[in-house]
């Protein structure tokens, strides 16, 4: 199967009249995508899984308060860019899908989906993309896949992720990546994977635009690994959360929060750490001992961070309760 595909594939690369459209630059993500908006909080989401390497580079697009774009196939990136720069304009997800594909020759090999921030969606599946290629779309959302291994890979993907309606929007589009998946998936197999969720408003600052931006460039189970780093992104979320809460004083909260996120990662000493400290810093000594002493059995280099933390104002401790902690054992 493998040889039959690469004399197919070659055929087409160097016959006439495909020549000047497969570039080397153009990266050949024949793979599964959705883009979707949540309706209640305007958040707009790309994700992506691929037998290729590095997928998220070429396929998925956002800006906050704009949309999403998915560019894939016989991938033309430049349909990122400029689909947003339309959207940004002020034309709609279909307008912006007309212009891009009018002025490309190579239109019939791309599969491209492109959501506004109003939930209007269009979707182009050429009809020169290699089989089973499709798409279908729902109400603030579309899925497409080229090169499946059956047909039913799309409509499995819209099912799932029309019955996660209870889920964040990330977590969501992830399900029905795990459908085509299940359904099939990519005839060549799996390797990288993508997500990106922007904000249904413009970012306040650019640079914090995405709110989320994870890849998986290269793994034998890159849709597991993405799911695994969603969940280390909302525990860090949590992690931020009880940091603001400590701002304003409020350690019940604080610690509420650095729990939940320690719950959902575990064996990550920095989260245990942070807790320890702040329970130090707030008269909690006792609780926040057992915890030193865990993590400084673990990696003792955490034992000389501490001693280096009141130079900074980020350990207020008495000389007395300091001495307690770093000679803990």
């Amino acid at each position: 199967m493998k040889k039959i595909y690469l004399v197919v594939l070659l055929s087409l690369l160097l016959s006439p009249a495909f020549s000047q459209l497969y570039l080397q630059k153009e990266p050949l993500a024949h793979t599964y995508s959705i883009v979707a908006r949540d309706p209640e909080t305007g958040e707009m989401a790309v994700a992506v899984q691929s037998h290729w390497f590095s997928v998220g580079t070429s396929v998925s697009w956002g800006e906050a308060g704009v949309g999403v774009v998915a560019t894939q196939s016989f991938t033309n990136k430049s349909f990122g860019l400029r689909g947003l720069a339309l959207l940004k304009e002020g034309k709609t997800a279909e307008q912006a899908l007309k212009i891009l594909l009018k002025s490309d020759e190579g239109r019939e090999v791309r599969q491209v989906a492109i959501l506004d921030s109003k939930g209007n969606v269009a979707t182009h599946t050429g009809e020169k993309c290699i089989k089973y290629a499709g798409h279908q779309q729902g109400d603030n959302f579309s899925v497409q896949a080229n090169m499946m291994l059956t047909k039913d890979v799309w409509p499995a993907m819209a099912e799932a992720y029309e019955k996660a309606k209870d889920l964040p929007l990330a977590e969501r589009v992830l399900k029905a990546l795990e459908a085509a998946q299940a359904a099939g998936g990519d005839i060549r197999g799996k390797q990288s994977a993508a997500l990106l969720v922007v904000k249904g408003q413009p970012a306040e600052n650019a640079w914090d635009d995405p709110m989320i931006d994870l890849r998986v460039d290269d793994s034998e189970e890159p849709l597991k690994e993405l799911k695994r780093l969603l969940t280390v992104y909302r525990a860090y979320e949590h992690m931020n959360n009880g940091d603001l809460a400590l701002e304003v004083g409020d350690m019940s909260l604080a610690l509420q929060e650095y729990g939940k996120a320690q719950s959902m990662f575990p064996d990550n000493l920095e989260m245990k750490y942070w807790t320890a400290v702040t329970l130090a810093n707030n008269g909690k000594l006792d609780e926040a001992l057992p915890m030193f002493k865990a993590i400084f059995r673990e990696d003792d280099n955490w034992r000389e961070l501490t001693e280096r933390l009141p130079a900074v104002g980020l350990l207020e401790l008495d000389k007395k309760d300091l001495k307690k902690i770093l000679k803990v054992k």
